[in-house]
């Protein structure tokens, strides 16, 4: 929950152990190079995309429905051959597929006529067999043609739209004699194409054998990659240090609790270093650490931005204000208990890596707060729990009084805004970093004062007191100006009066955080409309109205699901980036991103 405190440490060796050099720091893997001979800040250098066929090939053997047992360590593995052989896989099997979606189609198109074999010319005299769809509408003037051309023809097959005919003729007839074009039906019989779609899903499944068979060398071809990388970072390395004559300089930020390996790898090496904090002019990376059960949070945070070394980790506040606004969001509990159980059925595989066992750590915050929410808001499903039950003294919040849940939402948001002035005035040095936050948390206190007090006069005082004080704290003391002349005095009010311009900034802010209530009652408005809908059915006189007020449920709330979810994963962050962050952060940093070995045991 803190912005770890870095040292800028250079390192000094002879040339001709630059490499050894920069392979150890990177084994090292705690050191955020700095460009030397350029601005010293987040220049990066474009990533590389080395191999990229084999990379082709590794996202396509991963992509494997069953995978065969990882080979570790094989001396026969040859990068080129495997390579090779997986796109050739590929190729093949998106062929085979082409084939059969084509043959698929071609059946389905042929399946009107029957089941027909066209015989040979010499069987017909010569004589072909011509085919025609015609559409109901062209049924007559297509007869009438063929009475003019006195072609012996049959009607095949009949569908709602379309009649299928055959005629006998030893040439096609002329076209622009006929009202529909000719259906090419091609020369093979549809048993002939059944056979051959046989041998097509036949030949597929061969492929997707070989495809499960080379799997086995997802891991030495991920090896392989990772090891091209690894080389890649070492060559961006080099161009990053100084070369001074018969010496070399590497310089970067590194964590000061990581300070003790760096000695003992510079004394091992027999180099020469030192270390040195970060001066005004310095622009470090920010390093954020935080708690593996909250650094979902982190992972929320730095989705929109990174904050700046010299200021604080929103992680803590962001992971538990995003569970709240998404648990006011969703506002039912019903709602809550099935996106419950469905984290619960991926817990086990979410644990793979870390930022899925962050984010699941996260998701189970979120829907806890969501379960407590929807049950003092008494919504299970929209509908409401049954009248003297537990559930029901459990419910404080009706969703359907507006003026009620207004106040809860604009009390959260007004809380929030005076949390992120409070950070900052406590983090403040001067009078002028502390006051003008101070100032910003009375008027809001002020307002919601003024808002819940109903009219009552005590409540009208206090609220007075407070916004003029917070307003005359601003005017006087937000600025930094110092006063030594009536012209200075002059400038000095007029920065106040500038910070005060903020006001309905502060005010719109304030009201954005209504969107939780409107969006909540958006959400259970859908689902009791749902419900009603069900019910309606499922009382009328409609064929298998269960089965349709069921479907209406379902699907329904489904949906209604569906948006709830992105709406509480939109706007609970967009709360968060945009009101919380522009009142508690002062600067945008870039993210520490350590010089190290994407591996460390094979």
């Amino acid at each position: 929950m803190t912005i770890v405190a870095l040292a800028k440490v250079s390192i000094f060796a002879l040339a001709a152990e630059k490499q050894v050099l920069l392979e150890g720091l990177q084994a090292l893997g705690c050191l955020h190079l700095i460009t030397l001979g350029a601005p010293d800040g987040a220049a990066d250098f474009p990533a590389s995309q080395p191999d990229g066929e084999a990379r082709e090939a590794l996202r396509y053997l991963m992509d494997v429905r069953q995978r065969r047992y990882p080979l570790k360590v094989d001396p026969t593995f040859q990068l080129d051959a495997v390579v090779a052989r997986a796109l050739a896989n590929r190729a093949r099997k998106r062929a085979a597929e082409d084939r059969i979606l084509a043959l698929r189609h071609h059946l389905a198109e042929l399946a009107p006529w029957g089941n027909f074999r066209l015989p040979d010319l010499g069987e017909l005299g010569g004589q072909r067999l011509w085919f025609y769809r015609v559409p109901h509408s062209k049924q007559e003037p297509f007869q009438q043609a063929l009475e003019g051309l006195a072609l012996p023809w049959q009607r095949i097959h009949a569908s709602p739209r379309h009649g299928y005919l055959v005629l006998i003729a030893e040439q096609e007839p002329d076209q622009s004699l006929l009202p529909v074009q000719r259906s090419h039906v091609g020369s093979e019989s549809p048993e002939d194409l059944r056979a051959e779609l046989d041998q097509a899903h036949v030949a597929l499944d061969d492929i997707e054998a070989e495809h499960v068979a080379l799997s086995r060398w997802i891991f030495l071809l991920s090896k392989h990659l990772i090891r091209a990388d690894e080389q890649v970072a070492l060559r961006q390395a080099g161009e990053q240090t100084a070369d001074l004559g018969h010496v070399v300089q590497v310089q970067g930020w590194m964590p000061r609790q990581d300070l003790p390996r760096l000695t003992s790898f510079v004394e091992r090496m027999g180099l020469a270093s030192w270390a040195e904090s970060p001066t005004s002019e310095d622009s470090p990376p920010t390093l954020m650490t935080n708690p593996d059960l909250l650094a979902g949070g982190e992972d929320l945070v730095t989705f929109y931005e990174t904050p700046g070394y010299r200021d604080w980790d929103p992680s803590l506040v962001v992971f538990f204000s995003f569970a709240i606004f998404f648990a006011m969001i969703l506002a039912d509990a019903g709602y809550a208990l099935v996106l419950g159980v469905l984290l619960a059925m991926f817990w086990r595989g979410m644990g793979t890596r870390p930022s899925t066992r962050r984010f699941r750590v996260l998701a189970m915050v979120g829907l806890l707060f969501s379960l407590l929410y929807g049950m003092l808001a008494g919504s299970y499903f929209g509908a409401p729990p049954p009248a003297g039950s537990f559930l029901a003294h459990l419910q404080v919040l009706h969703l359907d009084d507006f003026n009620a849940m207004m106040k809860v939402s604009l009390v959260v948001g007004g809380l929030h805004l005076i949390l992120a002035n409070g950070i900052v005035a406590a983090r403040g040095v001067s009078i002028a970093e502390r006051a003008k936050p101070i100032g910003w948390i009375a008027i809001i206190l002020a307002g919601l004062t003024l808002y819940l007090g109903g009219g009552a006069s005590t409540a009208r005082d206090l609220a007075i007191g407070l916004g003029s004080g917070g307003l005359l704290t601003i005017l006087l003391l937000s600025s930094e100006r110092p006063v030594n002349s009536p012209g200075s005095l002059l400038l000095r009010l007029f920065d106040g009066l500038s910070s005060l311009a903020e006001l309905s900034k502060l005010f719109g802010d304030v009201m954005s955080y209504l969107r939780l209530f409107a969006l909540g009652l958006a959400s259970a408005s859908l689902a009791l409309t749902f419900n009603q809908l069900a019910a309606e059915v499922y009382r009328s006189d409609v064929p298998l109205g269960v089965v349709i007020a069921l479907l209406i449920l379902v699907l329904g709330h489904g949906i209604n699901l569906l948006l709830a979810i992105i709406s509480g994963f939109v706007h609970g962050l967009r709360l968060n980036f945009i009101e919380f962050f522009n009142w508690s952060l002062d600067e945008e940093g870039y993210p520490f991103a350590p010089f190290s070995k994407k591996e460390t045991a094979l």
